[in-house]
């Protein structure tokens, strides 16, 4: 079936005329700020290209505590192209996640959270938190002594909170310890969970931004903005770029492939100098702040509250700031997401050199 027959068989069948004109109708305005837009898009084919290398190796990882290294080892190493599907999913990971952080803070300085779009910030900040637990889920797969370390320390950390911590800890280990159980329960989330809500998440945030429109900063609200309309102007931007981070992806896989730690021994002492990833390092610095004992209560419980509270304000912006929500300049709000910025950037800078 040749293209021309292949089209008109879809077109008796389907309204492509109509999908081409909601395509064709939406336009994005152009100013200084619009690349932004384009991180949102980036971590979009991110997400996809870490759904398609994850299917790929859930055809040979075997979630057992007594396989799933050896398995990960024969993927690396007896796998045709499997060293290089491994590492790209793990640098696709590190990088989906540092878009997500850029996506966020780009939103949150340009006020893109502001009234109507407060679900929008909402999706996007809850799939921030997903990400993030994509990440300590498919450390823990790995079953090596550094992701096992971790992975006890962030369950732990769990743990701390007044109540409910020990229930979340239970929960997420199905355990006393980290053991066989919180690798099956994590694959479980990892591949099953985590995927479905992911993608209801990406539907909601892409439904939502296309019902609103993409947002200009309130300084540029009044001004005449030329708009181009996505299909093809922005479209073809977007699959540029995409090319552009995939060959950026591809690059850091080929050439530096992660490392597989000694195999996990639930017995063992955690490995010295056992460092979580990136995203995880100012929490464990900001966490090293804290003394064992403040006013006769435990340290590492006020610290957690502590966190817990700069995360659930960063999380209430859009509902806080009003005069945004008003059109009205709102200085206040944007020092104090490049506060948080200059928090995060330091604190990770630190644990990196620490």
């Amino acid at each position: 079936m040749n293209c021309p027959r292949l089209r008109d068989w879809l077109e008796e069948r389907y309204d492509l005329a109509g999908i081409k004109g909601i395509a064709r109708g939406k336009f994005v305005p152009e100013h200084r700020h619009d690349i932004w837009y384009y991180t949102g898009g980036i971590t979009l084919f991110l997400f996809l290209l870490q759904f398609l290398t994850g299917m790929l190796m859930a055809f040979y990882y075997v979630p057992h505590v007594d396989f799933a290294y050896k398995s990960i080892i024969e993927i690396v190493t007896k796998l045709r192209m499997g060293w290089f599907f491994k590492s790209l999913h793990h640098w696709g990971a590190q990088l989906a996640i540092l878009f997500l952080f850029v996506h966020l803070f780009g939103t949150l300085l340009m006020k893109s959270y502001r009234k109507p779009r407060e679900l929008a910030w909402v999706t996007g900040f809850i799939l921030l938190g997903i990400s993030i637990f994509f990440g300590l889920s498919g450390y823990l797969l790995l079953w090596d002594e550094r992701a096992f370390a971790a992975v006890r320390v962030a369950t732990g950390g769990a743990g701390a909170f007044p109540v409910v911590g020990g229930f979340i800890k239970a929960f997420l280990r199905g355990s006393v310890d980290v053991t066989g159980e919180t690798l099956l329960r994590f694959y479980a989330f990892h591949v099953a969970i985590l995927p479905l809500v992911t993608l209801a998440l990406i539907g909601l945030h892409l439904l939502l931004v296309q019902f609103h429109g993409m947002s200009v900063p309130p300084s540029m609200e009044k001004e005449k903005l030329r708009e181009v309309p996505f299909f093809p102007n922005v479209f073809y931007k977007d699959l540029m770029i995409w090319l552009v981070v995939l060959g950026v992806v591809v690059t850091l896989a080929v050439f530096f492939p992660p490392e597989i730690g000694v195999k996990a021994d639930p017995l063992a002492p955690p490995p010295e100098n056992i460092k979580p990833e990136w995203y995880f390092l100012f929490l464990l610095q900001t966490l090293k702040l804290f003394p064992g004992s403040i006013l006769g209560m435990n340290g590492e419980t006020i610290a957690i509250l502590t966190v817990s509270g700069a995360i659930l304000f960063f999380f209430l912006i859009p509902f806080l700031d009003r005069k945004s929500s008003r059109g009205e300049r709102s200085p206040l709000f944007t020092w104090i997401g490049i506060l948080y910025l200059i928090y995060f950037l330091v604190m990770t800078a630190v644990g990196f050199l620490s």
